[in-house]
């Protein structure tokens, strides 16, 4: 979700650039709400686990795509289905572009020896390049974020229309590498709570999340899980209207990123120099773990490898920092 959040605020300055270029994103239906400010823009949906499942599935699409009168293709995901896609509208005649997305450069950044430790060009950045290689060059600096979108009913009776500053936290990640200790996490909320300055919402997914995020926020006066209560869309509409997030280096943070709203992110083992801060926050929004102590990190790119004895490194960061990082906002 994380990466497709990441288009977003591509897309949209893609839309004020070139407002009379026909524009249609290739995504999973569960997704389309991400798109939804964007004006102009249309949403077709790959049914990879349907009638667009396999070969014959994606040859299928590419023909349907076909029918649009697409004349060029933007790939920002470069993985194996997609580029099933670049060869069938190769062969149509149809220019596809992809994006480059660095793997050497990666690699040499996460390796523990002869590190190269820089900051690698955003993915933001990366997905402009497509455009940009397409004939269309974009430039990330015009973007402009979108207006609030009004709360609805199920939003208005969650929240109880508070009238304190809205916080939320999306305390998990998918890997546990760069998941903040839930023990030190709910320290965290304990103090932001006790301080009675923000309305608090806890923000995951599926029964596991949902059953631990239910008890913390029945201890906390000024805590709400939000998890199987709100549509997606309702979802994303209360992301927009908070005042700051704290999440992991996951999904949530790019969510809250793409409407401009301020974002602290926690991190384990990958680090902000991949490219994945969460677009338009400066870094001072990263929370690292003792780097001096964990040279090693990033040891890998999106968290999947954990060298031995780098399993905690998320506990060297206090809470106390995580909260003085909420206050100063």
């Amino acid at each position: 979700m994380g990466d497709v959040a990441m288009t977003v605020p591509v897309l949209r300055t893609f839309r004020a650039t070139y407002p009379d270029v026909k524009l249609t994103v290739l995504t999973r239906k569960f997704f389309e709400p991400i798109f939804s400010d964007i004006e102009n823009l249309e949403v077709y949906h790959a049914d990879v686990t349907g009638k667009h499942k396999g070969v014959l599935g994606l040859t299928r699409l590419a023909n349907e795509l076909g029918k649009l009168g697409i004349s060029s293709v933007a790939d920002l995901h470069n993985v194996l289905r997609s580029n099933v896609l670049k060869t069938i509208f190769s062969l149509k005649g149809i220019k596809v572009t992809q994006i480059d997305k660095g793997r050497a450069e990666k690699k040499a950044l996460t390796r523990s020896q002869n590190k190269v430790f820089k900051q690698l060009k955003t993915t933001h950045q990366r997905y402009a390049d497509v455009f940009s290689a397409l004939g269309y060059p974009i430039d990330l600096e015009t973007h402009k974020f979108p207006k609030k979108q009004p709360l609805t009913e199920d939003i208005l009776s969650l929240t109880q229309n508070s009238t304190k500053k809205w916080l939320g936290i999306a305390p998990f990640a998918q890997y546990e590498s760069k998941t903040y200790p839930l023990e030190l996490m709910i320290k965290v909320i304990e103090t932001i709570d006790n301080q009675d300055k923000f309305e608090i919402f806890l923000f995951g997914g599926g029964k596991r999340e949902a059953d631990i995020l239910n008890n913390i926020g029945s201890k906390y006066k000024n805590v709400t899980n939000i998890v199987g209560k709100l549509s997606f869309e309702d979802e994303l509409k209360l992301i927009g209207n908070l005042d700051a997030m704290i999440s992991m280096d996951s999904g949530n943070a790019h969510l809250a990123a793409m409407y401009g709203i301020p974002t602290i992110t926690l991190w384990g083992v990958t680090h902000p120099f991949a490219g994945f801060m969460p677009f338009g926050q400066p870094i001072e929004h990263a929370i690292l773990p003792n780097l001096a102590k964990y040279d090693q990190i990033p040891t890998s790119i999106y968290g999947n490898k954990v060298p031995p004895g780098y399993e905690k490194v998320m506990h060297t960061i206090q809470p106390e920092i995580v909260v003085d990082a909420v206050n100063k906002l």
